[in-house]
């Protein structure tokens, strides 16, 4: 596992899974704001830009968090934050090791899986695949993720180092994934955010989420769209952390 780090001598650790096509430069400002109280690791996933291996499926990405988090970080930490494909990740993390964190924030996971969608995956991605490297066209996707336009230049280069296999096998992961019953079990301090602009599929997921685990509390955020809270707004993710933390 392949990871960036800030704050390596500050005591209590604290992970964040960055989302699906994206690196860790979703984290990268949370990180820089946090740096001074805690230990901050933020993994490259499994199949993007910088990581060590291929992606294979979400519940190798949560086996393998799960092993880094014994062998390097005494099988605990802090918090646990993850959006989209890293929240689905975190998600199936606490579903396997009920106390491995103390605080968990997950951002945007869904969790009803659309099988319509995934069948279309493979024959979309695979006729529009050599478009990727293509400045214009991955600007036209870039806008559509409403993401900060000085993060362009991130998405691009890391983008374009996706490989078409990797790109098609977490995306069907992502709209594949449902949740284990063994969630209910989790003794985590549960956060479930979503924007109020996401699509329903994702807004039924957090309900949905929640239900399951009913200790969990649902924040709905006023105007963002999908992956904004944690990518767009870093000053009030990371006041998040704290009072999620301190609370």
């Amino acid at each position: 596992m392949i990871i960036k780090e800030y704050g390596a001598d500050k005591k209590d650790t604290i992970l964040l899974l960055h989302g699906g096509g994206l690196s860790w430069w979703n984290y990268r400002e949370v990180a820089e704001l946090l740096q001074g109280e805690y230990h901050v690791i933020i993994p490259i996933l499994d199949g993007h830009a910088g990581s060590d291996r291929a992606f294979t499926t979400i519940e190798d990405n949560a086996e393998e968090l799960i092993s880094f988090v014994d062998e390097e970080l005494s099988g605990s930490v802090l918090l646990i934050g993850g959006l989209s494909l890293g929240g689905q990740i975190l998600l199936e993390v606490l579903s396997r090791r009920q106390n491995i964190c103390d605080h968990a924030l997950v951002e945007s996971a869904a969790v009803i899986p659309s099988k319509l969608t995934n069948m279309m995956i493979a024959p979309t991605f695979g006729s529009c695949y050599s478009l990727i490297g293509n400045r214009g066209f991955s600007r036209l996707q870039f806008k559509s993720l409403h993401i900060k336009s000085d993060l362009f230049e991130d998405y691009y280069r890391d983008t374009c180092q996706i490989k078409k296999q990797d790109m098609i096998a977490f995306l069907k992961a992502n709209t594949a994934y449902s949740l284990k019953d063994t969630f209910r079990k989790s003794s985590a301090d549960i956060h479930v955010y979503v924007g109020e602009r996401e699509v329903k599929e994702i807004l039924r997921s957090a309900e949905s989420i929640c239900r399951m685990n009913p200790s969990s509390k649902l924040h709905r955020m006023k105007g963002l769209r999908h992956g904004e809270f944690s990518i767009n707004h870093a000053d009030e993710y990371a006041n998040a952390i704290r009072q999620i933390v301190k609370s």
